[in-house]
C-alpha cells in the first residue's frame, strides 16, 4: 500500500448494508420472525463512531537489506548508510490519517459449554488508513500523502463471564495489516473516567537484545536528532529541528506529540484504557501471527521482522470549545460553525448548528467533542533485537457535531 487516489488522500471508508446485523439462528424461524432483542451494551466503544482525521507521528526500525532495495528505493539513503552498512534504518514519518467506524454489529453470540451460559458481543467495524506527509523541503508535514498503514478490523465489547473464565467485562480488538501480521489485543474496560486531561505517560524507541530482562538497551547513532549521516531517512533533520516537527525530544519520547497536540485545548474529561496482545493478568488470551517471511526460519536464520507484541494506549477526551454564533433569523439555513483551532496541526471539529430562536446579536456558546488520542508499540524482532515501532496520533471528528438545545442559554 503505497499509493492512494488524489481525490482522496488517507482516507478510508466503511459501510455494511443496512440491513446488516448479527444475530443468534433459532431452531424455529417463520416468515415473520419476531422483532430482534436489543443489542448488548457497546461501552466504552460507544465513542467509536463516524469518521475521525488528524496528524501524527510514526517512527519505525526496519531492516536494511542493502543496496537497491532498501537504501534506493522508495527514497535514497543519502549519503549511503555507514560502512559496514548498518542492519536497520530508522524511518521517521509525519503522518495525517483517517479512523473510520462503521454502525455496531449487533448481537453476537459466543456459545459456552456445561456451566457456562452463552454471551452475546457488540462492536464496531473500523478501517484506519494513515499517509507518510514528511517534507524535507519544509520540515513540514506538507508533502504528497503516500499511504504506509492500512487496517481493517473490529473493536468488540465482551461481557462479564463468572465460571468459564471468571473475568470482567473486557474489551478486544482484532486487526489484520497488509505487511502480513494479525493481532488480537485485549484489556478489562475502563471503570472509571479522569476528570480533565489524560495523563500520557513517555515512551521509549531504543532497541534491546531479544528476551533480556531487565531490557539490555542498545542505542543507535539514528537516534541523536543531529546527526547527518546515519542510515535513517530522512537523515538530515535540520529543517525539521527548526520548525519543531521532529527534535531529539520527539526521538526521546514520541508521546512528546500527543502532549502538545493537546497543550491549548480545554478537556474536560477522558477514558482512557489499554490493549495488548500480551495483557496483564487476570485478562489472557490474545497475540500476534506473522506470515512466514516475517518470521523467517526458526532456529536457522533470524526473522527478517518477527512482530512479537503489540501494546496501544487510548484516550477519549471530551473537549470543550466556545463558538461564536452571529446573527441568525428563523427559517435561514442551519449554520455550519468551526470550533478554534488549537494549533497548526489541530483539525477542529465543525458544528451543524440550527438556532431555536433569533439571534439579533453574536453570542458565544460552549460545546463539547469526543477526541481520540492513541499511542501505540509494536516490537519488531530481528538481528537480535527487538525493536520499538512506535505510532501516535491525535483525531478529531470529521461528522459534524450537533449544538444540544442544552447549550443554549
Amino acid at each position: 500500500m503505497r499509493q492512494m487516489t488524489e481525490d482522496s488522500p488517507s482516507r478510508a471508508r466503511i459501510s455494511l448494508p443496512p440491513d446488516f446485523r448479527i444475530d443468534e439462528i433459532t431452531p424455529f424461524r417463520s416468515p415473520t420472525p419476531p422483532a430482534p432483542p436489543p443489542a448488548p451494551p457497546l461501552g466504552v466503544l460507544s465513542n467509536f463512531t463516524g469518521e475521525f482525521a488528524g496528524t501524527g507521528f510514526n517512527m519505525i526500525f526496519r531492516p536494511n537489506s542493502g543496496a537497491p532495495t532498501t537504501t534506493n528505493f522508495p527514497t535514497p539513503v543519502t549519503p549511503p548508510p555507514p560502512t559496514p552498512p548498518s542492519e536497520n534504518v530508522l524511518e521517521l514519518n509525519l503522518t495525517k490519517e483517517t479512523l473510520t467506524f462503521s454502525a455496531s454489529l449487533g448481537n453476537v453470540p459466543n456459545r459456552g459449554l456445561e456451566a457456562q451460559n452463552d454471551i452475546f458481543l457488540n462492536g464496531v467495524p473500523y478501517v484506519q488508513a494513515i499517509s507518510d506527509v514528511t517534507n524535507p523541503a519544509t520540515g513540514k508535514g506538507d508533502a504528497t500523502p503516500i499511504a504506509i498503514h492500512f487496517e481493517p478490523g473490529l473493536w468488540m465489547n465482551v461481557p462479564a463471564t463468572t465460571t468459564t473464565p471468571v473475568l470482567a467485562n473486557s474489551l478486544v480488538r482484532m486487526a489484520s495489516i497488509p505487511h502480513g501480521t494479525t493481532i488480537n489485543a485485549q484489556c478489562l474496560a475502563p471503570t472509571s473516567t479522569i476528570n480533565g486531561p489524560p495523563n500520557i505517560p513517555p515512551v521509549s524507541i531504543t532497541p534491546f537484545v531479544i528476551g533480556s530482562s531487565p531490557p539490555h538497551l542498545v542505542t543507535f547513532a539514528s537516534q541523536t536528532a543531529t546527526n547527518k549521516d546515519t542510515p535513517r531517512i530522512p537523515q538530515d533533520l535540520t529543517l525539521f529541528i527548526a520548525k519543531g516537527t521532529i527534535t531529539q525530544a520527539i526521538l526521546n519520547d514520541p508521546n512528546t506529540v500527543l502532549r502538545a497536540a493537546i497543550a491549548g485545548q480545554t478537556i474536560t474529561k477522558t477514558i482512557a484504557f489499554t490493549v495488548s496482545t500480551s495483557p496483564p493478568l487476570p485478562e489472557f488470551g490474545g497475540g500476534t501471527d506473522n506470515i512466514a517471511f516475517l518470521e523467517g526460519n526458526a532456529g536457522v536464520t533470524t526473522p527478517n521482522a518477527d512482530s512479537v507484541k503489540m501494546t496501544a494506549t487510548f484516550w477519549i477526551e471530551t473537549v470543550e470549545h466556545k463558538i461564536v454564533i452571529p446573527v441568525f433569523k428563523l427559517g435561514e439555513p442551519p449554520l455550519k460553525i468551526a470550533a478554534p483551532t488549537t494549533g497548526p496541526e489541530h483539525i477542529p471539529p465543525v458544528f451543524h448548528v440550527e438556532p431555536p430562536r433569533e439571534i439579533t446579536e453574536p453570542i458565544t456558546l460552549t460545546v463539547t467533542s469526543t477526541q481520540i488520542q492513541y499511542s501505540q508499540i509494536v516490537f519488531l524482532n530481528f538481528a537480535g533485537l527487538t525493536w520499538p515501532h512506535v505510532s501516535v496520533a491525535t483525531l478529531t471528528p470529521m461528522t459534524e457535531q450537533t449544538v444540544p438545545i442544552s447549550a443554549w442559554p
